[in-house]
């Protein structure tokens, strides 16, 4: 069965309220882990995830997990510089001003993950299979097949924004390193490095504390994910990284907070309240452990 088959089939059991939400989430934790979760009383990360997704105050969710507007919350936060400067935003694949768009750029849906479409030279772009494709995007319900219920309050939009010079990343990365910083309620705790990656289902990752050491223990590697060749060295900008993950991830039980950094200057890729949608797999519960350790809920307070 194709997983349009599964996402039509899922679709129609939750509109006719037969699979609520968070028993498709139970369903998708068990297959992902291969185990039952307790999201009653999490304990590791991607239960406190779920239990957020579904018990927690997710308001701001929709924003922040939209990779337009929440261009406006990082403006808000003073940190106008660290935007990928945008250049244009469309409502449907039909608006797309094409003499508008430079000769390099990114474009990719607002509501989505891993649907980014990198175009080094323009000239070689397929326009029509391009239009297709985020036709096909725009109009996917992104959300069901993970209880992710925020993503249904997000208006979806194309976007393009400018391509980022990758020319001189660390270890001669062939992508941009994407430094995906952990913070718990404003304090950063780790580091996720991915790097060399050719699509959305391959690259090479690697796990630091906040002063930069190693952590190779902490990851179970798959196809998608293999250990980087080499270990990343510490970026010149890592106090700057950390500062601006405390400012964005500031009353937030957990973000994750995706940076770049490239020629010394630190821009935001993306803010993500539920990484993976809270189903995990390629770290080892003993790390999963330790970040719910840090994730501290409301239910938890005294």
């Amino acid at each position: 069965m194709s997983k349009t088959m599964i996402l039509f089939f899922v679709s129609f059991l939750v509109r006719l309220h037969i699979l609520t939400p968070i028993r498709v989430a139970r369903l998708k934790f068990f297959y992902k882990l291969h185990w039952w979760p307790n999201f009653e009383h999490p304990k590791d990360i991607n239960e406190k995830i779920n239990w957020m997704k579904f018990y927690g105050d997710t308001t701001s969710w929709p924003l922040l997990a939209d990779k337009y507007r929440v261009r406006e919350h990082v403006k808000d936060c003073g940190l106008d510089d660290c935007l990928i400067p945008l250049i244009g935003k469309w409502d449907t694949v039909d608006e797309i001003d094409w003499d508008q768009l430079p000769q390099q750029f990114v474009m990719k849906c607002n509501n989505g993950s891993g649907d980014v479409l990198v175009c080094p030279d323009k000239k070689k772009l397929d326009k029509e299979k391009t239009l297709q494709y985020f036709r096909k995007t725009l109009q996917a319900p992104y959300g069901i097949l993970t209880g992710e219920e925020h993503y249904k309050q997000i208006k979806p939009c194309i976007i393009a924004e400018e391509l980022l010079d990758g020319s001189t990343q660390p270890n001669k990365s062939q992508s941009l390193v994407d430094y995906k910083i952990w913070s718990f309620n404003g304090k950063p705790e780790c580091i996720v490095c991915y790097s060399n990656r050719h699509n959305k289902y391959y690259c090479e990752i690697g796990v630091y504390d906040r002063n930069w050491n190693a952590h190779p223990e902490y990851l179970r590697y798959s196809s998608h994910y293999v250990p980087e060749q080499k270990l990343m060295p510490k970026p010149a900008s890592l106090d700057t990284m950390l500062r601006i993950a405390s400012i964005l991830s500031k009353g937030h039980p957990q973000m994750r907070v995706d940076l770049y950094d490239v020629n010394g200057h630190v821009y935001v890729g993306e803010l993500t309240l539920t990484s993976s949608g809270g189903y995990m797999n390629h770290f080892t519960q003993a790390f999963l452990d330790k970040l719910g350790q840090f994730t501290v809920l409301p239910i938890e307070k005294k």
